[in-house]
């Protein structure tokens, strides 16, 4: 994984134009020891454009925030890892859904009441949330079983604002998307280990290996939120359409008749 996520990283940084930041969205480490954090931080360090972090369930917080810094964990207060971005036509909300000792999210009264209060400071300024759990069963077995503390809180505060243009996450390993309280919810893919999806929810939890992909959300000047799935591997081409068309009717073709 280590691998991939710096095949990902040159490919993001070979963009024209460059990404204006990047958001990594948990899951930073695998048992959340230091080491595993600088050897993260390490690799980040290669992106030619900020890059901010937020933690998943396989992270430490306290660690998490004393490897980055607050330069891309720009959190002030203790505790819950919840900021603003401000530097962008799109208004950017960390949220942090963690709970310490459980695979599972969390949204305290807290962080409602927080988020309410930032959100209701620019009221027609179009946001993006990102955090690391999907407050929503997704039918992704291995993780709908993890629950979500806290979901009906979130969603009573996203539901009074129709700025909130989409609610981002990572967590499931299966990228999805779907509406939620007039707003959009939207998983990352994986960076190569991927569930297999099983609709049933009848069989073991399975993964398979696939090539390392990630999400380029792209703020439009006609004020449209899209976002692009990128899958990071070995492709034949790019070919000109006006070109095959030519090499297509210069073809030699025989007809079959019965």
């Amino acid at each position: 994984m280590a691998e991939n996520l710096v095949l990902c990283i040159d490919h993001i940084n070979q963009h024209l134009p460059k990404p204006h930041l990047v958001l990594v969205t948990g899951d930073i480490t695998s048992t959340g020891q230091a080491e595993e954090f600088n050897h993260a931080a390490n690799l980040l360090n290669r992106f030619e454009m900020p890059f901010y972090v937020i933690p998943g369930n396989h992270d430490d917080r306290d660690i998490l925030r004393s490897t980055f810094g607050k330069q891309a964990c720009p959190v002030e207060s203790e505790g819950k890892i919840d900021y603003v971005i401000e530097d962008s036509d799109l208004r950017l909300i960390a949220l942090d859904s963690t709970l310490p000792g459980s695979p599972g999210g969390e949204i305290t009264e807290a962080q409602a009441s927080w988020l309410d209060a930032r959100l209701n400071e620019k009221p027609t300024q179009p946001t993006m949330i990102f955090m690391h759990h999907p407050p929503i069963k997704c039918d992704v077995l291995e993780t709908d079983v993890d629950g979500f503390i806290g979901k009906e809180l979130l969603g009573s505060v996203i539901s009074k604002h129709h700025h909130v243009e989409k609610i981002i996450c990572g967590h499931i390993h299966v990228p999805i998307n779907t509406s939620w309280n007039d707003t959009v919810i939207s998983t990352a893919p994986s960076m190569g280990m991927q569930l297999v999806l099983d609709l049933t929810l009848k069989r073991e939890s399975e993964f398979v290996l696939e090539a390392p992909a990630y999400h380029l959300h792209y703020w439009t000047t006609d004020k449209n939120l899209i976002t692009h799935a990128v899958v990071v591997k070995p492709v034949d081409g790019p070919y000109l359409f006006e070109e095959q068309d030519v090499i297509r009717s210069q073809q030699p073709y025989t007809l079959f008749y019965p």
